[in-house]
């Protein structure tokens, strides 16, 4: 009996022995030096077939549920072992340390999130921009004038002041020639409208007569229905006298307000002739050194498409006048002057300007010549219109202003929505430079590194002291 328990306990003192420098846990160097996979210790007298002891974690030990293997419940992990190499323990899994709410969030819902709460900042970015701008719209219109008006005039003073005219003197001739011809232009269109108009004041009532029977025989009206839709409109203006009367008076003072953007518009242009490019430099100066040269690329392509809308817009407007103008005269239309200079200005709101100046023409050679007149200028105006929409401008805006006509019609929408006709009038200039600006900029790596701009050759128009 002493023997067996001396036994006994010799097999338990070397068992823990063994335990203690061999943890089932943790890993120990080969003779080579190189960290291996254990051996566990097991007793060979108590696992008699060869095989590991129940629920031990060598690999091939019996689960304690009958499973055999990796798939059990405390059998090790698979480990995979190189080609003439020893197992490797596969790396532990590390829990995420983000785990939450935030994982459940799809991830298409966290990209629209994130997308939304930007879009939101931008838009009421450019809502307070516009809030701004309308608040000092008394000043910004005049500036805006300037601009298009300069876009128009600089070609000439920069030829002036290439051929060694002073920047003053070359700014001056061209803002005098300017001046000259808007006021030639008045001149005859008022001087026409007064001579014309009694005449077309003749013409209304037997065109309307004409008009009347038209109607009446064409359309299933009787002639007392179209006089009761007469006396109705004549009723309708008389009730709403007083409030046409406010609406003139609220015009009549606003002839100061236009009476001082006329004069500060003419001052902005003087300067934007003059220094021009000196102004610029001084804004390009304020941004970050490393952005000023692309923002100054940016800026000239834009000033060059600029000038290229404006002398294409002139040259399509004086187009369309001198057409719908030669065409009016032939059908005997009165106030013909008149009526081609409102569509030589219709003309500067692309696609829907000239569409309303010609219904304008329309209207007065249906009450002034007849039905059969009226609808041959409104052939006259459509076929002005087709020679401007496929010929004209591809021809003078080429790619220089390359704007899909229905981005034309969205920002004149937009731009009456806005700012009324003054927007309209902005909007495709505005959309065409912003579109040339932001192309480059978006593609400004692609290509070699525009040339530095100079803000210290910016000198002040006038220094004090």
């Amino acid at each position: 009996m002493r023997r067996r328990a001396r036994d006994l306990t010799a097999r338990a003192r070397e068992r823990i022995r063994a335990a203690r420098e061999h943890d089932p846990h943790a890993w120990h160097p080969h003779g080579d030096g190189e960290p291996g996979p254990i051996d566990f210790v097991h007793d060979p007298q108590e696992d008699e077939d060869g095989e590991p002891p129940l629920g031990s974690p060598e690999p091939g030990a019996p689960d304690v549920d009958g499973a055999v293997g990796p798939g059990g419940a405390s059998g090790p992990p698979p480990v995979t072992t190189p080609e003439g190499g020893r197992p490797r323990r596969p790396a532990p899994r590390i829990p995420s340390r983000r785990a939450g709410a935030e994982d459940d969030v799809p991830f298409g819902l966290r990209t629209a999130a994130a997308w939304s709460w930007r879009l939101i900042v931008v838009i009421a970015g450019f809502y307070v921009l516009l809030y701004a701008a309308a608040y000092i719209a008394v000043v910004i219109v005049p500036v805006i004038v300037a601009l298009l008006l300069a876009a128009l005039l600089q070609p000439g003073a920069a030829a002036l002041a290439r051929r060694g005219w002073p920047r003053g003197l070359a700014a001056t001739t061209m803002l005098l020639v300017g001046l000259t011809v808007v006021a030639g232009i008045i001149t005859l269109v008022v001087e026409r409208f007064t001579a014309g108009f009694s005449d077309l004041a003749d013409q209304v009532s037997q065109g309307l007569e004409e008009v009347e029977s038209f109607v009446v025989r064409t359309f299933p009206i009787t002639t007392n229905q179209l006089e009761d839709a007469i006396g109705q409109l004549q009723d309708f203006l008389v009730s709403n006298e007083e409030t046409l009367a406010t609406g003139a008076i609220t015009t009549a003072t606003t002839v100061g307000e236009v009476f001082t953007g006329l004069v500060l518009a003419l001052f902005t242009l003087f300067f934007f002739l003059k220094d021009g490019r000196s102004i610029w430099l001084w804004l390009v100066g304020l941004f970050p050194r490393e952005s000023r040269a692309y923002l100054d690329e940016a800026a000239r392509r834009s000033w060059r498409t600029l000038i290229s809308y404006v002398r294409a817009t002139v040259a399509v407007a004086l187009v369309d006048a001198v057409g719908i103008g030669i065409g009016l005269a032939v059908l005997g239309v009165p106030l013909v002057i008149p009526l081609a200079a409102l569509v030589f200005l219709g003309a500067f709101i692309p696609i829907i300007g000239s569409f309303l100046a010609g219904s304008v023409a329309v209207l007065v050679a249906l009450v002034s010549v007849g039905p059969i007149k009226a609808l041959i200028a409104l052939g006259i105006v459509v076929a002005v219109m087709q020679l401007e929409g496929h010929v004209l401008q591809p021809l003078l805006l080429g790619r220089a202003v390359h704007v899909h006509p229905l981005a034309v019609v969205l920002s004149i929408a937009a731009g009456l929505l806005i700012g009324g006709i003054f927007g309209a009038l902005i909007a495709v200039p505005t959309v065409a430079c912003v579109n040339v600006a932001g192309t480059y900029l978006s593609r400004r790596h692609e290509g070699p590194r525009p040339p530095e701009p100079k803000p210290e050759r910016a000198r002040p128009a006038v220094t004090a002291g």
